[in-house]
């Protein structure tokens, strides 16, 4: 194998130690002092990602994976050790002759993140080691249509909480992934969301660099929720896979290649357009309809009053424990939104042909998890055309109820670290 030839990989912008931020002068445009740990070259990265995804290696089986020389391998690791980006293991000794076997790893607590969750109704946000372990979580009720500018003010406030409280050595915040349904623009705004009306058009991501004064991406929930599992999965996620993200509507994220896919416009993934198509359902411009099935929080209520529900349940969560107390009617609601979404991924499966489907996502409820895996997993594996010439196995996600806000801060990881040929505009963190 061919040693990687270096390339210049695209910077991935400047970041100064968080407790030294304040508001710059009106019309100062300087930037911010270099971050300690920008890469220098795509060997460098593609390193960092064979020791992620090994949990610890060593220096022989680094070469091996990559196809660099044992030279360049100690060359970049001497630089990364000295940097705190990596530690190293003690000597193992092997049954072949020669020096000790002596695994590196990447150090947790060298870098962090915070990840928003950005719903209609509520805003969590958590702070996480480089391991994706959560240090600190908050979350915030939203009132119905608040202004962008409050919800601004709500997420800083929540960011600023959760990186003071945490007590981590500053130097190591990297910034701000924010998660939030789609459509946004490759750039960072908010388009027209269908479940609210106040945050159209906001150019969300500018607004939140601006007061933060750090990195901020913004990432289409689903694709964030991909972004995190890639990213915590290690070796279980290393393939192929996409991620159908059960949350305040359903939303998808796709990752081919090592790469999550985000399409043209950062846009990729509307599941819910799949379902209306498989279903036939279009709205008075001839488009795909609504699917009320996905949109799970409202539609389980609302489907097992049509079947005849009388109890006491109204909520989402209300309704979701009447499923697992075995209420005829909220079972059936219940069966009735699997089935739809079942439809969906079989379209996903058709056009795609991969071998994994991941289900997560702050809605997908314990006592709905059977429903959705079991249906899932009939349907991908008798449904679509090719379904004699694979398996396609169907996964709860490793990440639960914190899906999107995790994989929201896994995405500043994933920009800084991880190593990619190109990069779009809104997903490299300057």
């Amino acid at each position: 194998m061919t040693e990687l030839t270096d390339r210049s990989r695209q910077r991935q912008g400047d970041v100064r130690p968080y407790a030294s931020r304040r508001p710059r002068p009106a019309g100062d445009r300087s930037q911010p002092g270099a971050n300690q740990y920008d890469l220098g070259s795509f060997n460098e990265a593609t390193i960092i990602e064979t020791i992620r995804i090994a949990g610890t290696i060593s220096r022989t089986e680094i070469a091996q994976q990559t196809g660099l020389t044992q030279q360049s391998v100690s060359r970049i690791l001497r630089g990364l050790l000295e940097r705190g980006l990596l530690a190293e293991g003690a000597a193992e000794r092997t049954e072949r002759l020669g020096k000790p076997r002596t695994p590196v790893r990447l150090r947790a607590e060298a870098a962090h993140a915070a990840g928003v969750l950005v719903d209609p109704e509520l805003v969590s946000v958590v702070l996480t080691d480089l391991d994706g372990a959560v240090l600190e979580r908050r979350t915030v009720p939203l009132d119905a249509e608040v202004a962008p500018e409050t919800l601004v003010e709500i997420v800083a406030d929540a960011v600023d909480d959760v990186v003071v409280a945490s007590g981590i050595d500053a130097a190591t915040f990297l910034g701000v992934g924010v998660a939030a349904p789609g459509p946004i623009t490759i750039d960072g705004q908010l388009l027209d969301l269908p479940l609210s009306h106040a945050w159209r058009n906001v150019p969300l991501r500018s607004m939140l660099a601006e007061r933060l004064d750090c990195p901020v991406v913004l990432e289409k929930d689903g694709a964030a929720a991909a972004v995190g599992e890639r990213w915590i999965g290690r070796t279980e996620r290393a393939g192929d896979f996409v991620y159908l993200y059960v949350g305040t509507g359903m939303g998808s994220g796709l990752v081919l290649n090592g790469e999550t896919y985000r399409g043209g416009s950062a846009n990729a993934g509307e599941f819910g357009q799949l379902c209306a198509i498989r279903l036939g359902l279009v709205d008075e411009d001839g488009g795909p309809q609504l699917v009320r099935e996905c949109n799970p929080t409202v539609a389980l209520p609302e489907i097992a009053r049509e079947l005849g529900y009388a109890g006491a349940a109204r909520s989402f969560r209300e309704m979701c424990a009447e499923v697992g107390a075995g209420d005829p009617a909220a079972v059936a609601a219940a069966q009735q939104i699997a089935d739809v979404i079942a439809l969906g991924a079989v379209a996903l499966i058709d056009l795609l042909d991969l071998p994994l489907l991941v289900v997560g996502g702050p809605a997908f409820a314990p006592e709905l998890q059977p429903f959705l895996v079991d249906t899932i997993d009939r349907a991908v594996n008798s449904l679509p055309t090719a379904h004699h010439a694979r398996h396609v196995v169907v996964e709860r996600s490793l990440v639960q109820d914190e899906a999107g806000a995790v994989g929201a801060a896994s995405t500043i990881f994933h920009a800084s670290f991880a190593p990619s040929v190109r990069r779009t505009r809104q997903y490299s963190i300057s």
